[in-house]
């Protein structure tokens, strides 16, 4: 049994699992990456992205059938979906270590070698927003994804000489929200690719419960299913959720989280039963009040709710345009009928709208 180790200024705490994994320097850690209970250790107990486990699972068999290593995996989606841990997962299911960093932390080539010429065979090696990798390092990366060897320049001037090093075959596993933003001779060294879409409320309402289980919190039928519902088909925030709702209940006297913790809960903490926040609803009626219902540029957008505009395209849109509440096109992003009709606003020649407050 491995333990989860850190190195550099991470600190987090050690618990016994089935894999070892390094964190490096300057990797965030998430409330979730804080309570490692939480996490899935194996394809099963990953709940979601069915069609993508199907084929991962083949993958990794037929890996370890062969006994070499997995071929790297190019993880792309929105945040929140899994992303690190399903490279957790991976490692687990392929018996290796997992090396854990992020690109902003990865800031000269020395970085990158002192990791890679640490790895074992077979090892997973994790690379989180990794179209913020510095031209350097990704040129370093190429060869090392290809032909498992480093380039290495000795000395300066006439008497520099590249020294070629070896090192052993791993997985790169590399994950993006942006996946545009990764340079195509990166993406197209990557033998398997994962994306993430939105959990659906089935998967969601099941993974509130295995949480809600290993946490050992008693939560009803009917809260877990209206806590999905608002955990915009995010796992990190429906366990986040899932916290809090544990608060409200035990304040309050609670044996257990029912249906009115919840919407109590929900209510303080200003989301919706679709699952938007307060800056999600202000998004949507400053393009309605403010610009006529759009379209509107990104950037004037970004401005306007003081964010920058990768936060917006990043955290808020995605959400936004998959519940259909939102529409990027050609000229800006525009504001639905269903947006309309959710925050209770009149659309143009309609008589005045609903007061203000939660769609609840």
């Amino acid at each position: 049994m491995g333990k989860i180790k850190s190195s550099g200024n991470s600190s987090i705490p050690e618990e016994d699992t089935s894999v070892s994994v390094i964190l490096h320097p300057e990797h965030p850690l998430s409330e979730d990456d804080r309570d490692l209970s939480l996490r899935p250790k194996s394809l099963k107990e990953f709940l979601g992205q069915k069609g993508m486990k199907e084929n991962l699972s083949v993958f990794i068999a037929a890996a370890r059938e062969r006994n070499e290593s997995l071929d790297h995996i190019f993880l792309t989606g929105p945040p929140g979906l899994g992303k690190t841990t399903l490279a957790q997962v991976i490692a687990h299911e392929l018996g290796a270590d997992l090396s854990i960093t992020s690109a902003p932390a990865l800031d000269k080539p020395k970085d990158l070698v002192g990791i890679l010429t640490k790895l074992k065979e077979k090892d997973v090696f994790f690379i989180d927003e990794i179209h913020r990798l510095k031209p350097a390092i990704e040129e370093m990366l190429y060869i090392a994804m290809e032909d498992y060897e480093l380039d290495w320049i000795i000395g300066q001037g006439p008497g520099a000489r590249t020294l070629r090093i070896a090192i052993p075959r791993f997985t790169l596993a590399g994950a993006t929200t942006k996946a545009g933003n990764v340079a195509s001779p990166l993406i197209s060294r990557f033998g398997i690719t994962c994306r993430f879409s939105f959990y659906e409320q089935a998967d969601i309402e099941a993974i509130v419960r295995r949480s809600a289980g290993i946490l050992q919190i008693r939560i009803d039928d009917n809260a877990a299913s209206l806590l999905a519902s608002s955990a915009r088909g995010t796992p990190r925030v429906a366990n986040r959720l899932l916290r809090r709702m544990r608060d409200f209940a035990q304040v309050a006297g609670e044996a257990s989280i029912t249906p009115s913790v919840v919407e109590r809960g929900l209510r303080r903490l200003e989301v919706d039963f679709l699952g938007l926040e307060k800056h999600d609803r202000e998004i949507l009626r400053i393009i309605i009040e403010r610009y006529n219902g759009g379209p509107v540029g990104a950037e004037t957008l970004a401005i306007t709710i003081g964010e920058t505009v990768d936060t917006l395209e990043d955290y808020y849109e995605p959400y936004l345009i998959q519940s259909g509440l939102l529409q990027r096109t050609p000229r800006g992003r525009v504001a639905t009928a269903l947006a309309y009709e959710h925050l209770k606003l009149p659309r143009k020649g309609e008589g005045a709208g609903l007061p203000n407050g939660l769609p609840f």
